[in-house]
């Protein structure tokens, strides 16, 4: 184990030696430090929170709680910071269409994507109100879903715009939301432990996957999906784990973990190449920080990782299944490597039958009764809640699946595989179950698993034949391509002969294709298969394999004579119908199914098997061969699938297998099987070393003198580039002395047409000096007249004025007279309206007077 302190720097090497994992898997622990000012030479260690692995799997992403995101390449063994968030993150996610990026959810509730080539930020999302704390991708990287307690969005990584938003009621919050792997459905899980399943294209409800009625609520938090998305499991704030099937939508078991676990924070499944999608390895992390891997299929505990002591966060699984990487409750990172915590599960497994009772086993009998019961008590079973769902699969299939199952049980654990006892699965089913093929393979050849001989030999770089094997044997996946590139260069460097070999990418395709996800595997199958099946091909290189191909011919001899009659007659030889299959290894004329098939039987028989299966094909196809007159129908019959029952094919294969007469029968020419060797590979020789040896000197003096010529066609190409620049130099340098020529004679005609203009204008100048004197002495006679005019103006305007001012006394005074006699007028008016008002009071009073005075007269 090594320690790694990232320290402020922003990149360097992870480890400086090849780590080499201890007892416990560990490979590497990270951290991050930062001095302290205040405390001197004191340090606190900055957690990381979160972590992410990539596609590929050979790099992942660490956030820590200063928000620097550190990117991790383990098969490159470098590590750089490529982004500063200036904050937390809350939810990491690597495993998008463009490899370089990656998204963060940050403590602002927005969501972020970075690339980590040009540490650059692509885009920002926003539109969640609360934090974010889980990120699901789709399978394709296309598109993201994000949830937080209230609301649940899904994103368009193309364009990075929000496509759908899931909101909910208050009184019940969002769990979880995530996509399930391969497939377009999202999964739903609310905070009353319902669980729905939506199209993501139409948000249409596809299904409810309903939990057990009764009982304290399971109160879900963690979720989990098989890779090939038909199972899905459940955990929450209790001890009990919920298996679903996805293909029946019923529960199928509900698993009972120990009394000291509580809750469940975390589930993933384990990444396994031979299982065909269908995990069965379970991690769970638990309230105690420790994590432990468990068999759905026997519910029992595998191992564990963290302690009490020191307790896991959360963890991230590589997708290739080859790294595990923690998050520790001290905020460091741990790596560990699953192949040593998984060595056990790399056991081969126990045989199909046991010894129920012994001579040596009697007197143990009691014990070993109360020791399986021990166990039953100790190990907690699932407990089935419905009736045995069968996967989707044909019957026979189910029923080999069944009995793989049995023979691989925990109870009939013995040694290793007996291939008598898989032979006969194979006579009675004709194939080994699809889910146990890749183990059984593994077992029937014995691969020994030499990962530093195969490190070593890919270490070696690209191999020169491989270097443009895309231009020859175009792969629509880079990926795939990339793979069989390696393992080509690693058996080049293997032996010289197979970077000689032409038919070589094409024999090794299928089992490429087939183990791209491990590559170890698919290099030692093809070895094995090189060393064994075809070690007697190289012989007579480059020539096809006379002596292989005469076997073929001599078995169609014995079993059909007429057939090989017909092919002599069309002059067709075992070249045009046997060496077609054998260089592709029947990967030409069956389907994928028919081929996997093929060599069940192929790997559970002697080397001598392919031969016949040869001679096999072409007896059972004879009907149409006899149809067949030109060599084109037969070369096209024999590079193309064809209606061909395999079962037919095989059960000839078999017939002459047995009937073929020892002296004709490939066995004997052909050496016995014997496997790979631990530690380094075998040697292989089998070929005229002096061909060979001659061909790489050819191809080493054709590249060279290749090379020769591409450098001088360089530097001629660079010396006619550079004469031809002089040459333009030159031209230009003439051209532009013609240019300055002409601007110089043109600047020449400016200038005189400039200094006519100058003399004419000065002309016009002076005569216009002159007009404008006469015009200002007219000016000058104009303004004195009009001063005598503006004078004499004035003064009459004062007699005028004085005149005015007369006529306004004058009429003041008439004025003023007429209003005095007006007051006179008046004044005598007044008098006479008193005299008369005097007059009338004196009548009013002598009458009254009157009056009186004749009253009192006649009163008395």
């Amino acid at each position: 184990m090594q320690n790694l302190d990232v320290c402020k720097r922003e990149s360097g090497k992870i480890w400086h030696r090849k780590p080499i994992p201890g007892s416990n898997g560990l490979l590497a622990a990270i951290s991050n430090s930062a001095s302290s000012s205040l405390s001197g030479n004191s340090s606190r260690n900055i957690r990381f929170l979160h972590t992410a692995f990539d596609v590929t799997g050979d790099t992942f992403i660490g956030g820590d709680y200063q928000g620097s995101i550190y990117l991790f390449d383990l098969h490159r063994n470098k590590f750089s910071l490529v982004q500063r968030l200036g904050g937390p993150c809350t939810a990491l996610a690597y495993q998008l269409r463009r490899r370089s990026e990656f998204l963060a959810a940050q403590s602002d509730y927005s969501l972020k994507c970075f690339d980590t080539d040009t540490k650059e930020m692509v885009a920002a999302m926003k539109g969640h109100s609360s934090v974010i704390h889980s990120i699901s991708t789709h399978s394709s990287g296309r598109y993201a879903l994000t949830s937080s307690p209230d609301t649940a969005q899904l994103w368009d990584l193309d364009s990075f715009q929000r496509k759908r938003k899931l909101n909910v009621k208050e009184n019940v919050g969002i769990s979880k939301v995530f996509f399930l792997p391969m497939s377009n459905t999202i999964m739903t899980c609310f905070k009353d432990d319902t669980i729905f399943a939506w199209e993501s294209d139409t948000l249409a409800c596809k299904y409810q996957l309903h939990v057990p009625e009764g009982g304290k609520s399971p109160a879900f938090k963690a979720f989990a999906a098989s890779r090939d998305g038909r199972q899905l499991v459940a955990g929450g704030k209790s001890r009990y784990l919920h298996l679903w099937s996805l293909d029946t939508h019923k529960l199928l078991q509900i698993i009972e973990l120990p009394k000291k676990i509580t809750s469940v924070k975390q589930l993933e499944f384990l990444p396994d190449s031979f299982d065909i999608g269908s995990n069965q390895v379970l991690g769970i992390l638990s309230q105690d920080g420790i994590v432990r891997f468990i068999s759905l299929s026997t519910c029992k505990q595998l191992f564990d990782v963290g302690s009490l002591d020191d307790r896991v966060v959360n963890f991230s699984l590589c997708p290739n299944g080859r790294h595990f990487v923690a998050v520790m409750d001290s905020g460091c990172i741990h790596v560990y490597c699953l192949k040593t915590l998984c060595s056990e599960l790399n056991q081969p497994p126990p045989p199909l039958l046991k010894i129920l009772k012994s001579h040596k086993m009697a007197a143990a009998d009691a014990s070993t009764d109360s020791k399986r019961s021990v166990s039953k008590r100790s190990n907690h079973i699932s407990r089935d809640v419905s009736s045995f769902y069968p996967p989707l699969i044909t019957q026979r299939e189910a029923k080999g699946d069944r009995i793989m199952r049995l023979y691989i049980s925990q109870d009939h654990l013995s040694g290793g595989l007996d291939p008598n006892r898989l032979y006969s699965i194979l006579k009675g089913y004709g194939e080994y179950p699809s889910k146990y093929r890749m183990f059984i393979w593994r077992c029937l050849l014995n691969l020994p698993e030499n990962h530093a001989a195969y490190g070593a030999l890919v270490d070696k770089g690209t191999h020169s034949a491989f270097a443009n094997i895309h231009l020859k044997y175009p792969v629509k996946s880079r990926k795939l391509l990339r793979v069989l590139q390696r393992v080509l260069s690693a058996l080049s460097h293997w032996s010289p002969i197979f970077g000689e070999t032409d038919f070589l990418p094409m024999l090794a395709f299928p089992f490429v294709k087939l183990f791209q996800n491990n590559q170890l595997l698919a290099f030692e199958i093809l070895t094995t298969l090189l060393t064994n099946w075809c070690s007697h091909w190289f012989e007579y290189f480059p020539n096809p394999p006379i002596n292989q191909l005469g076997l073929v011919e001599n078995v169609i001899a014995h079993h059909d004579k007429a057939l090989l009659a017909h092919f002599v007659q069309h002059n067709v030889t075992s070249q045009v119908y046997a060496w077609p299959l054998l260089e592709t290894l029947f990967s030409e004329v069956l389907t994928r199914d028919e081929w996997l098939r093929l060599f069940d039987h192929v790997f559970s028989n002697p080397p001598g098997f392919l031969p016949i299966l040869v001679a096999a094909y072409c007896c059972t196809n004879r009907a149409p061969l006899i149809k067949c007159t030109q060599i084109d129908d037969f070369k096209y019959f024999f590079h193309h699938q064809n209606a061909v029952d395999l079962n037919q094919v095989l059960k000839e294969a078999y017939r002459m297998m047995d009937t073929t007469p020892d002296d004709l029968h490939p066995n004997q020419a052909m050496d016995d099987y014997t496997p790979l060797t631990k530690g380094q590979y075998p040697v292989f020789n089998k070929y005229p070393k002096f061909i060979v040896d001659y061909q790489i000197q050819e191809r080493e003096r054709i590249r060279s003198e290749e090379d020769e010529y591409l450098r001088q066609r360089q530097s001629a190409q660079e010396l006619q580039k550079e004469t031809q620049q002089r040459l333009g130099e030159e031209q230009a340098w003439f051209r532009q002395q013609k240019l300055l020529l002409e601007a110089e004679d043109r600047r020449r005609k400016v200038i005189a047409e400039e200094e006519r203009k100058l003399t004419d204008q000065r002309s016009r100048l002076t005569a216009m000096n002159r007009e404008v004197k006469m015009k200002e002495m007219q000016l000058l006679d104009a303004t004195r007249r009009k001063f005598l005019n503006f004078t004499q103006q004035q003064k009459e305007a004062e007699i005028a004025r004085l005149d005015d001012e007369i006529q306004r006394k004058a009429a003041l005074r008439e004025t003023e007279t007429q209003t005095a006699f007006d007051e006179l007028e008046v004044r005598n008016m007044e008098l006479q309206l008193q005299r008369r008002l005097l007059e009338q009071v004196a009548l009013i009073n002598t009458g009254v007077i009157y009056l009186i005075y004749s009253t009192s007269g006649n009163v008395s």
